[in-house]
């Protein structure tokens, strides 16, 4: 079945959301244990990908993914998100899709606080519940993470303090505070860092870009402004590192300030190429999207989401359950590279019409923009 946007405005429930969430962190009774009906086809399933933000180029790379596995399994899939990192507006896709009763929801939250209730709703309606990039979110049938979030973190870390030679101020951004994964992100760093590397020193607590490269760029230009004698930057978000190459690049700085982060060989290759980033570290937000898809189709059948589950997508063939959790799994999904190393994964959302890209990472299905939306920013962000 095709789901169709309700108009209903929820707003007054909204602020309850907000301030309020409740369940375990399995959020009571669990979908993962094997709830499901073995006999559900694919063509009675329909399936929702609700990402932090629309229309750039991180979420359209899962948008392609998304797409890809609706074609293969025959499965109803599709990605909805808003034009703004708001929880609110996340809050109230779900809302809307709740009443649609879809088969299953995943989501990547702006705030996994803020979705705890709404979330619950949904598993109270029989809704499976699937999310990415949320670490302990509450309400959760299973959290499907790329990798362990620490040791994300504290891989971005050594590669900027080798760059750095130890010395040094530098600064880190995150696309939003309340956004988990970047927030454990940086904290790993600074704590690496610390232990590691004493010669270096944060100025500033992380900067809140708002997943957004214009935004990124203009706070890192008060940083080089507020410190020049600013040695480094962090970037969280995928939009970050781009924007804050930007400043360094139109600075002079070029090859005098490091600069290193999440980001997507589409979003960085420019400043990967001339040198105003030296490296991104990343996973592929299609396969991420496939993941989370095949975690709730596994559910939805019967099956179990348990330490050593297969999805059968690269970088998530043997799950890990995170220590301290009971919903958490982790695959071995990450990726580092520099300028010659992405040539490797450059998976910018391959138009229609297009040959069929070499490299595997890119062997999915094209994004034809021209049924999805008539513009968009043409950069990205995790």
């Amino acid at each position: 079945m095709n789901l169709k946007r309700t108009s209903a405005a929820l707003a007054a429930c909204m602020s309850i959301v907000l301030l309020s969430a409740c369940g375990s962190v399995n959020g009571g009774s669990s979908a993962s244990s094997g709830t499901g009906s073995k006999d559900l086809k694919p063509s009675d399933m329909t399936m929702v990908t609700v990402v932090k933000l629309k229309g750039i180029a991180w979420f359209d790379r899962m948008e392609v993914g998304v797409k890809d596995y609706a074609k293969r399994t025959g499965i109803d899939a599709r990605e909805e998100g808003a034009n703004d990192v708001s929880p609110e507006k996340q809050i109230q896709i779900i809302q809307d899709l709740i009443a649609q009763k879809p088969t299953a929801i995943t989501v990547v939250p702006n705030s996994p606080e803020a979705l705890s209730n709404v979330l619950a709703q949904a598993k109270a309606k029989g809704i499976i519940t699937i999310s990415h990039e949320a670490t302990g979110i509450k309400n959760v049938d299973a959290d499907i993470e790329a990798f362990d979030n620490a040791d994300y973190g504290q891989k971005i870390m050594k590669s900027l303090g080798t760059c750095m030679k130890g010395q040094g101020d530098y600064v880190q951004f995150v696309g939003g505070l309340t956004a988990k994964t970047h927030m454990e992100w940086v904290g790993a760093a600074y704590d690496y860092q610390t232990a590691n590397f004493p010669g270096m020193k944060r100025v500033e607590d992380p900067i809140e870009s708002t997943d957004n490269e214009a935004a990124a760029y203009q706070k890192a230009k008060e940083v080089l402004a507020k410190h020049p004698n600013i040695k480094g930057f962090e970037g969280s978000a995928g939009n970050d590192v781009p924007g804050i190459a930007r400043a360094v690049e139109e600075a002079g700085l070029t090859g005098k300030v490091c600069v290193m982060g999440t980001s997507i060989p589409s979003a960085a290759a420019k400043y990967l190429a001339n040198g105003s980033i030296q490296k991104i570290f990343f996973w592929d937000p299609a396969l991420a999207g496939q993941a989370q898809l095949e975690a709730a189709r596994i559910i939805a059948t019967g099956g179990k989401i348990q330490e050593g589950t297969d999805l059968g997508i690269e970088g998530y063939h043997h799950l890990t359950k995170l220590k301290g959790y009971d919903n958490v799994y982790l695959g071995d999904a990450s990726i580092k590279a520099d300028a010659k190393g992405t040539k490797k994964h450059t998976f910018h959302p391959p138009r229609c019409g297009r040959p069929t890209p070499p490299h595997p990472m890119e062997r999915i299905e094209c994004l034809d923009h021209s049924t999805t939306r008539s513009a968009h920013p043409p950069l990205g962000g995790a």
